[in-house]
């Protein structure tokens, strides 16, 4: 009984060590992965397949590319993944690789010690145009009375179309565009006891492609709104401060104007109502008259002056 089971064991086991591994020619080969498959989302790139089994042992993969240009020209040449080659796991990101939107064709194989399998081509040639486009997260708040919106980091690719209203009959739709990077951003300054709706896409400018809209959300200002009378009361009443305050200002300038530069008046008997050269004839005239008179020196400087 005992030497059976170690029969039916010993025999399970070569048979489970020989599961992965072929023989050709009396050679082993390892099987090459299979299932493979490429998943897209929001322009990341993942190649999976299904992972190559070998008790107690790691397998290693390996990934190339091959652009629209390789295939077309140059089939013969392949390009190693810089992430993926080699990896233990069955999957490897490859977005940093796809750089240009033409179509690539993907391979992976396993490693084994010196054991290598043969090249699994992905089925389809993969174009990063066929990625899906998922509507951001995004997150409405409140700073005093100014509406902030913040989305979701998607990564370099994405711009954000953003739209917003209050929530009203008729109410006018906003749109604002916002670049990655400028989180959180304002929207708009809000009346008190309004209410304002927000929703939002993505755009990526690389594939000329836009998402579907986030779902709406809508945020309640708190507070009142103020009547309309006492609004127009408020703004009547800073005209009139203004006004005065005007009035001051200027009322303010005249007084310091007379106190620090006074105006000064001269007596009549200073003022000059002729001309200098004028004066200067009159007094020669009067001069000449005097001597002509025959007045004497004393008399003569009386008269004159």
């Amino acid at each position: 009984m005992i030497l059976e089971e170690i029969k039916t064991s010993l025999i399970m086991w070569v048979s489970y060590a020989l599961i992965p591994c072929l023989f050709v020619d009396g050679v082993a080969v390892l099987p090459a992965p299979q299932n493979l498959s490429m998943q897209s989302t929001n322009m990341k790139h993942v190649l999976t397949w299904s992972p190559v089994i070998v008790p107690e042992e790691i397998i290693h993969y390996s990934v190339e590319y091959q652009g629209e240009y390789e295939s077309l020209y140059t089939s013969h040449i392949w390009i190693p993944s810089s992430w993926c080659s080699p990896t233990q796991r069955p999957e490897c990101d490859i977005t940093e690789d796809i750089t240009a939107t033409v179509s690539y064709s993907l391979r992976v194989r396993a490693t084994l010690g010196s054991l290598t399998s043969a090249w699994s081509t992905l089925k389809h040639r993969f174009n990063q145009n066929s990625t899906i486009l998922t509507p951001p997260g995004m997150e409405i708040t409140m700073d005093g009375f100014h509406l902030l919106i913040k989305l979701e980091d998607l990564g370099p690719h994405f711009e954000f179309f953003v739209f917003y209203w209050r929530r009203e009959p008729g109410a006018k739709e906003h749109v604002k565009v916002v670049r990655p990077g400028i989180l959180p951003v304002y929207l708009e300054t809000v009346e008190p006891g309004a209410a304002y709706c927000v929703k939002a896409r993505t755009f990526v400018k690389a594939i000329g492609r836009h998402s579907a809209f986030s779902r709406t959300e809508c945020v309640k200002v708190q507070g009142e709104a103020l009547p309309l009378a006492l609004a127009l009361l408020a703004f009547v009443g800073f005209v009139l401060i203004l006004v005065v305050a005007l009035l001051s200002i200027w009322k303010m300038g005249r007084l310091l104007q007379h106190s620090c530069c006074p105006v000064v008046m001269l007596p009549n008997t200073l003022k000059i109502t002729n001309s200098p050269q004028k004066l200067i004839s009159c007094r020669k005239e009067e001069v000449e008259a005097c001597v002509t008179s025959g007045l004497s020196s004393e008399e003569l400087l009386k008269a004159c002056i």
